[in-house]
């Protein structure tokens, strides 16, 4: 403070903080210091001397009460162990997509890569041959786990551990593996059923699926506290729609399973509002 009056002068031993904090409240500018044994409390403002004087004869006459409540310790962030506990189906994917992503990196034998495709194939004469999916049904979930590179990898597991663990600790283990299931599945077929035959893989079904599906239940059941924030959505939502328009191939970037992340988008909110109707109905809060 440039220009300073004094309000009061008081004994050395009186504990001024809470008239300190209170002073801090109502806005009144001032510093407390020493002097000959008393302690000097000055305002930045002339015309606050008499507000602060009436001040502290109301506290010191009981009329005023002043609590100082002390500082809450920050909570100890979780371990691994503990979020382990907290979101295990999550965490068992994000590893089996990492384990994915080592069985492309590591160059793995092809046979043992086809046995995770969505349809089986063979090499022949430099040509990808495709054979029926039969009734091998895994095939149906196991693209999810494929990753093609480091950038899809750590994308995919950041986004599956941002909006996974979020609502599994909300809705539950079980339902988390529900949930995964069903969008995997009808992810992996929309990519089939658009795209053809081809090798592909990848959690982002399964993301956009989360994303649409927190976005709807977050909506209907605000108790779940799931609902992504607005610039995530706007950051998901035009990423999806720069993948559509084919902007990142043209980058070079490589294809992009377009048909997987609509269809899981759409199921997940399908879902979403289905959970969040369900839960508002039953009367949760």
């Amino acid at each position: 403070m440039s220009q300073s009056f004094k309000a009061l002068s008081v004994n050395v031993d009186e504990d001024l903080r809470p008239l300190s904090v209170a002073l801090f409240q109502r806005g009144v500018r001032h510093r407390i210091y020493e002097s000959h044994g008393q302690q000097v409390l000055m305002v930045a403002d002339e015309a606050q001397v008499d507000e602060v004087v009436h001040l502290y004869r109301a506290w010191r006459a009981g009329e005023l009460r002043i609590e100082l409540e002390p500082r809450q310790p920050p909570a100890p962030r979780a371990g691994v162990t503990e979020l382990a506990r907290q979101a295990p189906v999550t965490l068992l994917l994000i590893l089996l997509s990492v384990a994915g992503f080592l069985l492309v990196y590591l160059n793995a034998p092809l046979a043992l890569l086809s046995l995770f495709t969505f349809t089986p194939f063979t090499l022949s004469a430099g040509q990808v041959l495709f054979e029926p999916q039969g009734s091998e049904y895994w095939r149906l979930l196991t693209p999810a786990f494929l990753h093609f590179g480091w950038l899809h990898i750590v994308f995919n597991s950041l986004w599956m551990w941002e909006l996974g663990a979020k609502v599994e600790r909300a809705l539950g283990s079980l339902n988390m593996l529900g949930l995964f299931v069903v969008i995997a599945v009808v992810s992996n077929s929309a990519q089939y059923l658009f795209g053809g035959p081809a090798i592909f893989g990848g959690m982002s079904g399964v993301v956009y699926g989360l994303l649409g599906f927190a976005w709807l239940a977050g909506q209907l059941q605000p108790a779940w506290q799931i609902q992504p924030r607005a610039g995530i959505m706007l950051f998901m939502v035009g990423w999806l729609l720069i993948c559509v328009l084919g902007v990142v191939e043209v980058l070079g970037f490589g294809a992009i399973a377009n048909a997987a992340h609509i269809g899981g988008l759409l199921s997940g909110a399908v879902l979403g509002a289905a959970f969040g109707a369900l839960s508002r109905l039953s009367g949760d809060n």
